[in-house]
Parts: structure tokens; C-alpha cells; sequence
């Protein structure tokens, strides 16, 4: 069966991110001849005699106007092995909240590093952010490698100093090192000649051999409601009844005569019937969108929590403690009222006091009083109502949350939670 990895780019401005997932859509012969012709026409205007494969990925006008990654820029291809789904994070550091949306679906993440620039404190930001979002592997690419010419003392100072990095910082993901030329395509998709010294994979190779994680389905049953769905109005009798659950499996598996349990309610009741567009199915497992029917007719709308009744139920909670990442221009002022969004519930909440915030620069935790953009802090969250939440290193779908500016519906912040009360 055909696996799907998703991986992200990501690392300082001008590391050359985009230029690689270029020059990997083009080795690997993924892109269309007339997104080619496109380029080559692009590259000619500005003077250039090969394609600029970075325009690859630019697709916004201002990106290509002023030459950076502004949006994350989804890209999808496949090679004999697999199917990835590439997303390319913008690099400078006010577009940070884009970086944080494209890591958190990531099996892998490509950490790009200029060999002549080491590493920056957006490099280490990147990488502190692949770690909390819980991204299992890191492949450090170490580029422009043409630049330094092909030294290996380069190569391995760089090397290094990311280890050194790693550790004092507690990076969990498994970490491979490969130097690279994306300019020239030296071990992207192809050796190349310039590195003999190096007798590791190209990342082509790296990317088809990295294990594709997904846990989900092993996990207790998880299925935020999104909507009830009751079309009272038509003509069917069979429909004039007709109740259902709409929404999508986070995780576990569900079958037809199970019993489950409402959250927050705790009310319970047994699985009638699994339905998917219409057809009927004896189980739902993650990630499957789903229609479920129950015996009662119980009090159910969205922002409830279906959790099966013989599995372990996660945390009604009414205060959570949570790893933030702050992603709005505006500071965090503590005590001021938000709206937290989690799964498919919108509860009012307000932050309730900053423990520390971390000092990317020295790995710190110093105390704060207010979080400015792109902040890594640890904080307490006070909520109105409950939710119905999991630790985010056992489920990210419920142990995850948006806080949003109720006066301009903005995405402030993403939090992962890592204690609940």
C-alpha cells in the first residue's frame, strides 16, 4: 500500500528552502511543462540564464515581488517509493504563526541551515517549535555547500554545533545530518560529484525511508461533533426522524453496539448506526468523516466529545497548563478574556499567569509578565466552561487549542497542553 509522508521545510530567511523543494519537484520530475515554461520565462525577465527553481513555491504576488515565502506553499509529488505532501514554511521571523500551522500535521521536518550562516536564532526558534508540536524527525540539510567549496570541516562544524544545540535544549526527534547544494542539486535527488566524502543517503532517500507515524487508530476513541444533522423537512418518512452525529474520527476506532459517552455531560447511550455518505458501515476508525447514530435521543450538539465508555476518558477540565506560542503583533496581556477553540468547542478563557517564557538565544526559562510575537512560554489557562482534554504528547487533536481575539476573530496563539485540572 502507498504510504503518505508529510514533511515541512523550514529554518532561517535565505537558507534556500524553497530553492530545495524546487530542485526536488524538478529532479524528481514532478512538475508540468507548463509550470516549467512559466518559470524559465520568470527566470529570463530577471536576468537569469538557468530556472530559479524557488519560484516553485512562490505563488503569492508579494512573494514574488519581493523574493521571499510569505504563506505556507503546499506542494504534493511521488516518487517509486511514496507519496509526500511538502509544505514550505516561510523563514522570516514575523510570519512564524505560518511556520507553526504547516508543523503541526509534519511527520518530518527539513531544517534548513546556510553552512557560512550556522545557526541563526529563527533556526533554532524552528527547531524548538518542530519539538513542541512533537514532529518525530529532523533531517538537518546543511546548504550551499558550493559556497564554502564542498569543505567537510564546514559540513561537521555545523554539525556540531546543532548536537550541542540539541542537548541543551532536549530535542526528542531523531536527527540525520546531510550536506547539500540545492543550487546545483548535489544530494537532494542525486549525489552529484562535488561530495564523495559523504556516503549517507541523498534526502530523496531520507524522505522514503523515514517510518510514517500514525498512531492514531491505536488511541482511546475520540470524535468531536461538528454538527447535528436533522432534515426534518423532507418528504422521506424514513428521514423525518432521522438524527445523526456528524463529524470527523481524531482517533481509536468506533463499532455498530458500542456503548459511548457524551463529554461534557457524561450522558451515554449505544452506536445504532455508522454512516458514510449515506452508505452504512459497522466501524469508523481515525480520520474517517462519519455520521453516527444513537439509540437515545440524547442532548447533543457541537463542541461535544464522543469517547467510548470502556476506554479511558480524557480530563474534564476547567484550567489547563499549556505550552504557547504566541503569534499575534499585539502582546499577551495576562487576565484580559479570549476565546479558546478546542476541537469543535468555544469556550471563553483567559490566561492566568505566565510560569516562564524561553529565551531562544540561551534556552533560558526566565519570567515574564507579558508575551510578545512568536514567544515560547508556559502559562495557565482559566476557562469558563470545561473542555474535554488530553495531554498533547497522547492525542494532538484534543490536546491542542487556538486562542482568537473576540473582538477581531484573529489567531492569537496555538497552544499544546500538558496538564489539565
Amino acid at each position: 500500500m502507498d504510504t503518505v509522508l508529510r514533511f515541512l521545510t523550514c529554518g532561517s530567511v535565505d537558507d534556500g528552502k524553497s530553492t530545495l523543494i524546487g530542485r526536488l519537484l524538478y529532479d524528481s520530475r514532478a512538475l508540468l511543462v507548463d509550470t516549467l515554461e512559466g518559470i524559465e520565462r520568470t527566470s529570463r525577465r530577471r536576468g537569469a540564464t538557468a530556472p530559479d527553481l524557488s519560484l516553485v513555491t512562490d505563488g503569492l504576488i508579494a512573494e514574488r515581488e519581493q523574493g521571499i515565502t510569505i504563506d505556507v506553499a503546499y506542494r504534493y509529488f511521488r516518487s517509486g517509493a511514496r507519496t509526500f505532501i511538502i509544505a514550505d514554511a516561510p523563514g522570516h521571523e514575523q510570519y512564524t504563526r505560518n511556520m507553526v500551522t504547516a508543523a503541526s500535521t509534519a511527520q518530518l521536518a527539513v531544517l534548513l541551515v546556510d553552512v557560512r550562516q550556522g545557526l541563526t536564532a529563527q533556526t533554532r526558534r524552528h527547531a524548538l517549535l518542530a519539538d513542541l508540536v512533537g514532529i518525530p524527525a529532523l533531517a538537518i540539510a546543511v546548504n550551499k555547500m558550493d559556497l564554502v567549496g564542498f569543505d567537510p570541516a564546514a559540513f561537521e562544524e555545523v554539525v556540531y554545533a546543532f548536537e550541542d544545540f540539541a542537548e541543551a535544549s532536549g530535542l526528542r526527534a531523531r536527527r540525520h545530518y546531510l550536506p547539500m547544494s540545492a543550487l546545483l542539486g548535489d544530494m537532494v535527488v542525486e549525489r552529484g560529484e562535488h561530495l564523495p566524502w559523504y556516503l549517507g543517503p541523498t534526502l530523496l532517500e531520507v524522505l522514503e525511508r523515514t517510518p510514517v507515524e500514525d498512531g492514531a487508530r491505536d488511541k482511546p476513541f475520540r470524535f468531536p461533533v461538528q454538527w447535528v444533522c436533522r432534515p426534518r423537512e423532507s418528504t422521506d418518512p424514513l428521514l423525518h426522524d432521522y438524527r445523526g452525529l456528524a463529524g470527523q474520527v481524531a482517533a481509536g476506532t468506533l463499532a455498530v453496539g458500542e456503548e459511548i459517552a457524551v463529554l461534557p455531560s457524561g450522558r451515554r447511550s449505544t452506536v445504532t448506526a455508522i454512516e458514510v455518505g449515506g452508505v452504512p458501515r459497522e466501524h469508523a476508525v481515525a480520520g474517517d468523516s462519519v455520521m453516527i447514530r444513537l439509540a437515545d435521543d440524547l442532548d447533543v450538539g457541537r463542541g461535544d466529545l464522543l469517547v467510548r465508555a470502556d476506554e479511558s476518558a480524557p480530563t474534564l477540565a476547567r484550567g489547563v497548563e499549556a505550552d504557547l506560542v504566541w503569534l499575534d503583533p499585539a502582546p499577551l496581556a495576562p487576565r484580559r478574556t479570549y476565546l479558546l477553540r478546542h476541537t469543535t468547542r468555544e469556550v471563553q478563557a483567559r490566561i492566568e499567569a505566565i510560569e516562564w517564557n524561553l529565551d531562544v538565544a540561551t534556552l533560558e526559562r526566565v519570567p515574564a509578565h507579558e508575551l510578545a510575537m512568536n514567544d515560547i512560554a508556559r502559562v495557565r489557562v482559566k476557562l469558563a466552561q470545561p473542555i474535554a482534554a488530553d495531554r498533547y504528547e497522547v492525542l494532538r487533536d484534543t490536546g491542542s487549542f487556538l486562542l482568537l481575539d473576540p473582538a477581531t476573530w484573529d489567531t492569537v496563539a496555538a497552544g499544546m497542553i500538558r496538564g489539565a485540572q
